[in-house]
């Protein structure tokens, strides 16, 4: 894998993660009073913790996208 995330984008990955993971656990909002909610909010935040970690982003790689400088 080579790295196709810029320090830009790997860290609005990373603090959007933060607040996907967060928000149903701490927002108290009806609509995570559900389960499926809950758990798309904490996948898709998971999934962007993992590609700001691994500097790496598939769907980048499959449209052809980089954000960093090489």
């Amino acid at each position: 894998m080579t790295t196709n995330l810029g320090i830009i984008d790997r860290m609005f990955r990373a603090v959007l993660g933060l607040i996907l993971i967060a928000v149903p656990f701490f927002s108290g909002a009806a609509v995570f009073d559900g389960g499926a909610a809950t758990v798309v909010s904490v996948a898709v935040g998971i999934v962007m913790l993992a590609t700001s970690a691994m500097r790496f982003c598939p769907l980048y790689r499959i449209f052809g996208i980089r954000t960093c400088k090489l």
